[in-house]
């Protein structure tokens, strides 16, 4: 058994469902200080969702010493994560216990193997190497962990980059564990991610009895001209790294229940997932001015859940390349699909910011798994990027 495979185990065995750790994040910090990080755990949130951060540091060269010095010179690199996992589902359903690491077919089950205690595990070990071989290091390295990005994510990493911030701490590098693979570790990294923002959208009518419509009016009628324009809207046409933004109607409510009745309002949830071509204030101002169009009396709630961000090639971008390449042979994939990921977060403080892990076809889902092949060359590609980055800050 690899040091990175027990690690992992030993971080699935700790059940940590959000917003709880589980005693992850003690677990990592007892492996760094050794090494020479300074750890910090940061408590945030209301006392019946409490969320467990770590910020881990370790200024470059041979030690806590050398801090003040290398603060203006070196540049740092981030791992960042949650150690926190969604709820198991049916503890029945799963072939074995979703907190218990077992292995079959060559696979480890558990939940958050995939998504993300392998990652964790994999910034740990592949730490260790490169210190073992690199005592003093031209590069400062960090982690940032937070025990809230699979909840609401208000406590988690989006607090901790605001203290970070303050500090005047500069962040040069990031490189997030989200499961990013499809088939086989290294195939797809997501250099960037789409921005988020829902809209909850109340379109009032007048409600009446169905039987004389004249009496009343339906706000779902109203609305539906509205909503077949939205649909059919090009919003955006993308970019060379970005899909087109797309609206898409996630809930209508309407009604009392009751057959005979027309309703005196309708609310309509939506949102949108959208590029760096669009802003908020963008796709806001359009949508409203079809709401207009439609001479429809409204309330309408915004909620921007995260702006998109872009990492281009460069030194980090290169870095992953290289490191992959060098350790798989495959030329990896630049992506910007899938959902949002804290990177949202850290790409506000973090000018290049890159996402790495393995393959993410069973997370949250019951029976979650990575394969084992998959897990040291995950760490081999952290460790080579470790290394190529001190490389070039050396040079």
């Amino acid at each position: 058994m690899t040091r990175t495979l027990q690690l992992t185990e030993q971080l699935i065995s700790m059940a940590s469902v959000t917003p709880s750790d589980g005693g992850c994040q003690a677990l990592i910090a007892e492996r760094l200080r050794p090494l020479g990080f300074v750890c910090e755990t940061v408590e945030s949130g209301p006392d019946d969702f409490r969320v467990t951060n770590l910020w881990a540091k370790r200024p470059a060269g041979p030690g806590i010493n050398a801090q003040a010095a290398s603060k203006t010179i070196a540049k740092t690199l981030v791992f960042a994560g949650h150690t926190d996992v969604v709820p198991t589902g049916p503890q029945a359903q799963w072939d074995s216990p979703a907190f218990v690491p077992s292995h079959r077919d060559g696979k480890l089950f558990g939940r958050g193997a995939s998504d993300m205690k392998t990652s964790l595990a994999a910034f740990v070990v592949s730490i260790e190497e490169f210190l073992a071989e690199h005592p003093a290091p031209d590069l400062n390295i960090a982690l940032l962990l937070t025990s809230d990005e699979e909840g609401p994510a208000l406590d988690g990493t989006v607090v901790m980059c605001q203290l970070l911030q303050a500090r005047g701490e500069v962040l040069d590098y990031c490189i997030v564990g989200e499961p990013t693979s499809v088939e086989r570790t290294g195939d797809m990294i997501k250099n960037g991610r789409r921005g988020t923002m829902s809209g909850k959208l109340t379109v009032k009518g007048v409600q009446g009895h169905i039987a004389y419509p004249h009496l009343a009016k339906n706000p779902i009628h109203l609305a539906a001209p509205a909503l077949a324009e939205l649909v059919g809207i090009e919003w955006d046409k993308g970019n060379d790294y970005f899909p087109a933004t797309t609206w898409q109607v996630s809930n209508i409510h309407g009604g009392t229940g009751a057959s005979n009745v027309i309703p005196g309002h309708v609310v309509i949830d939506f949102n949108f997932r959208f590029s760096t071509e669009s802003t908020p204030e963008s796709l806001q101002k359009r949508l409203a001015s079809v709401l207009a169009k439609h001479e429809l009396d409204y309330d309408l709630v915004w909620t921007i859940g995260g702006l998109p961000f872009l990492t281009t090639p460069g030194p980090l971008v290169d870095a992953v390349r290289d490191a992959i390449r060098a350790e798989t042979g495959i030329e990896t994939q630049l992506s910007t699909t899938g959902g949002t990921s804290d990177g949202r977060f850290i790409a506000q403080v973090c000018a290049q910011v890159v996402e790495v892990g393995p393959p993410n076809a069973t997370i949250h889902k019951i029976n979650e798994h990575v394969k084992v092949a998959d897990i040291e060359p995950l760490k081999n590609i952290y460790r080579r990027v470790l290394e190529n980055l001190n490389k070039a800050g050396a040079a």
